[in-house]
């Protein structure tokens, strides 16, 4: 099947573009032992890049180790899926498996399900009570295994910001640095979605992981690459689009890079022969519409003021919120407000805070707040 554009989930292969130079610093950071920090907005290419890289390390001594904690509530989940994880990507067979098991963790019934598929993987569950769980012990798994087989692993956890919403998430980060911190043989990758929760775990000189390794911030990709991407991609179906509308198709969304693979569908399914403006237009308000059940939701738990400080947002304003022109005109409530107003909409992702200037976070549903609730 020839999958042109694709949104809302990981890409790869042909669906990737771009990030060479950032494709081949993660991959020099993975074979040479540099923990990394993935920062972003959401929906840029975290998840994509670092599986893109995972397939592409061509170093028999590096075994690799991928885990979304997601669905992760507590120290407990995250051990389970942790040891999970390491132990299946390093055993070879399910005999292995329940070795490593029996070596590492001692006597457990684990549930090991294994497809008639010949190319389907194994599934593991560990199934660790909190009673079973010796974080110190389940947290050296990689390095243990490490040592044992003479490897290294790289350990890539996506999510990672969910370790900040555990119950005493602070004591379980403490435990986690003290461990990691001393694994030779181990490198980890962390990244997430929720960028301000990310930049706090890593960022902030009072919490455990501060300069746990190289942290990385990825940008967006430069429009001269999506244009070349995006003619590429309608050339397979004998379509055409020109630069300068590929161009003008990526400014609306502002090179983001979901928004560019979904805005780009909606253009080609649109398009008969040669993208027009007029089917851009069509295509733009489309993928709007797609995305409103999303946007809808984000709002619907926000006080008057939250949504009211949204409003001016979207309608331009990004400073001087305390004034008392703003303050009437937007109705955000008191000047002592405007900091808890703040943090509020911080802690959602749905703003992004400069040294100089607040902004929405997602382009689009800027644009859909602007033209919902103008003013």
């Amino acid at each position: 099947m020839n999958r042109l554009f694709l949104y809302g989930q990981s890409v790869e292969d042909d669906n990737f573009t771009d990030r060479i130079s950032e494709t081949e610093r993660l991959k020099q950071n993975f074979n040479h032992g540099v923990n990394t920090i993935l920062i972003s907005p959401r929906r840029i290419g975290k998840t994509s890049i670092v599986k893109k890289v995972l397939r592409e390390l061509d170093n028999p001594e590096i075994i690799t180790v991928f885990m979304d904690i997601y669905d992760c509530r507590d120290e407990f989940d995250f051990y389970n899926k942790f040891s999970a994880a390491v132990i299946k990507s390093v055993s070879s067979s399910v005999d292995s498996i329940l070795k490593n098991i029996t070596d590492l963790i001692g006597r457990i019934s684990p549930k090991i399900s294994v497809s008639q598929e010949p190319s389907s993987e194994v599934s593991l569950s560990l199934g660790l009570t909190p009673k079973q769980c010796n974080p110190e012990e389940l947290l050296n798994i990689p390095q243990v295994l490490a040592r044992k087989k003479g490897i290294h692993i790289v350990v890539c956890i996506d999510e990672f910001q969910q370790i900040g919403e555990f119950p005493h998430s602070l004591e379980v980060q403490k435990k986690m640095r003290s461990i990691w911190q001393h694994q030779n043989n181990v490198t980890y990758c962390f990244f997430g979605s929720k960028k301000h929760m990310m930049e706090k775990l890593f960022g902030d000189r009072k919490m455990p992981f501060f300069q746990f390794g190289e942290m990385t911030e990825l940008g967006l990709i430069p429009t001269c690459e999506w244009v070349k991407y995006i003619k590429s991609r309608f050339a397979l179906e004998h379509k055409d689009i020109s630069d300068e509308l590929a161009s003008k198709l990526c400014s609306m969304v502002q090179n983001h890079s979901s928004y560019v693979q979904q805005l780009s569908w909606n253009l080609f399914v649109r398009t008969d022969r040669i993208a027009t403006d007029e089917a851009l237009q069509i295509a733009f308000q489309d993928t709007i519409d797609q995305n409103r059940p999303c946007f809808t939701e984000q709002i619907r738990s926000l006080s008057t003021y939250q949504l009211n400080f949204l409003k001016a947002l979207a309608n331009g304003v990004t400073s001087g919120f305390t004034s008392v022109q703003i303050l009437s005109e937007w109705h955000i409530g008191s000047k002592s407000s405007i900091s808890v107003i703040k943090k509020a909409l911080l802690d959602k992702e749905l703003i992004e805070i400069g040294q100089d200037s607040v902004i929405i976070a997602d382009p689009l549903f800027k644009i859909w707040l602007r033209d919902s609730y103008s003013a």
